[in-house]
């Protein structure tokens, strides 16, 4: 029989039900070891919480998958074959050049170092003191006071004697 011709109006034999909605998986926790969340997921098969645990799972099944290989026969003959040829590569490496230390050390002398930085003597005869200053009002002649000082300040140097050049 085909249908009614009547399309608006139900059948008869479908008269009671009603549609169902889809049923929402159960709220679960995350499969990643050390996260276990608790995750409602949006699909039937969804393991972790987030893409970061997926990518997690994802990295610690290639390692783990790796580990069962190696412990096979075929996996230890590759990995030992790796490593021979390793220590080959390490052997044909040039041994690094030593540095270069033909000359001594370079040595700076005492006598000459200071020679530079001192005036000479003629200049030192030059320097007449009618009277005796202290070694401070020597250094200190042309320092000028700092900021935010007292307006007496540096009047405890001596300040009457000053340096006669006699050439």
């Amino acid at each position: 029989m085909g249908p009614s011709e009547n399309p608006t109006n139900p059948d008869k034999k479908h008269k009671g039900r009603r549609k169902r909605m889809a049923r929402r998986p159960r709220a679960r926790r995350c499969l990643l070891k050390g996260c276990e969340q608790r995750v409602q997921p949006r699909q039937a098969r969804q393991r972790y919480c987030s893409a970061e645990c997926r990518e997690k799972a994802r990295k610690w099944s290639r390692w783990k998958a790796q580990q069962k290989y190696r412990k096979t026969r075929g996996g230890k003959q590759r990995r030992n074959g790796q490593s021979g040829r390793y220590r080959e590569r390490v052997k044909s490496r040039k041994p690094p050049e030593p540095e270069a230390v033909s000359e001594g050390a370079r040595v700076i002398t005492n006598e000459h170092f200071f020679r530079a930085h001192l005036r000479s003597a003629g200049l030192l005869r030059a320097i007449l003191t009618p009277t005796a200053k202290s070694v401070a009002a020597l250094l200190l002649r042309g320092v000028p006071a700092s900021a935010g000082t007292r307006p007496g300040a540096g009047t405890a140097l001596e300040g009457g004697a000053h340096l006669i050049r006699t050439y």
